[in-house]
């Protein structure tokens, strides 16, 4: 790669510093959540940094302003992208889980009695008498923890957790919701989806503090 060419490429935090000056309350994790919504998808370098463009730059001054002027969900500005900056690279549409019991069971390898507890404990539940990822994801997880010790009964402290975060969404979300504004849904689902992967990170970031406390670190 030519100098010129390394020279082309940005940073996140050079792109945040030519953003926010316009837009104030962009973060860096905004960038990445609409990254992860598939509206830009800079490169990657070999070492895992991304590598933004100025036409990442200017896809991003468009979904801000379309959020921050006409309150759109993603999926508008995401139509509105295409006709600006072109249709993006075609997505393989992700298929919903459905599960029987016996499917779950084979899929998350445990047995019957485990399942029993996480439903008794009200870690999973099904509808209409299908479990769908989310259930699979847990299921798989306590599984996993069962190895070392940890059963469904344990881990209500975990779910205690989970449900005052979601009070914590809930509640920032609410006042979007209240204004009965068009597009109010969309934003408030954005929002919440954001919440939840900050709150994931502080979630993750105090369990290492905390473990690393546990090990005299």
């Amino acid at each position: 790669m030519s100098s010129q060419a390394a020279r082309s490429h940005m940073s996140i935090g050079e792109v945040l510093a030519l953003l926010q000056g316009e837009f104030p309350d962009v973060t860096i994790s905004k960038i990445r959540f609409l990254e992860g919504e598939g509206l830009i998808e800079p490169e990657r370098s070999p070492s895992g940094y991304r590598k933004f463009t100025h036409l990442h730059v200017e896809q991003l001054r468009f979904i801000l302003t379309e959020q921050r002027d006409h309150y759109l969900p993603l999926r508008v500005i995401k139509d509105r992208m295409a006709e600006n900056f072109g249709r993006p690279r075609a997505v393989q549409t992700k298929q919903e889980v459905r599960l029987s019991r016996a499917e779950l069971l084979e899929a998350a390898g445990i047995d019957e009695e485990a399942l029993d507890e996480l439903e008794d404990y009200g870690l999973l539940a099904p509808v209409a008498r299908r479990y769908d990822e989310e259930a699979l994801k847990v299921a798989r997880s306590v599984g996993a923890l069962a190895r070392f010790g940890l059963h469904a009964r344990h881990l209500r402290a975990v779910k205690a957790a989970a449900e005052r975060e979601c009070g914590l969404v809930e509640q920032a979300v609410a006042p979007i919701l209240k204004r009965r504004a068009p597009g109010a849904i969309g934003e408030a689902d954005e929002a919440a989806r954001e919440l939840s992967k900050l709150l994931l990170d502080l979630h993750e970031a105090l369990v290492r503090t905390g473990i690393r406390s546990v090990l005299g670190r």
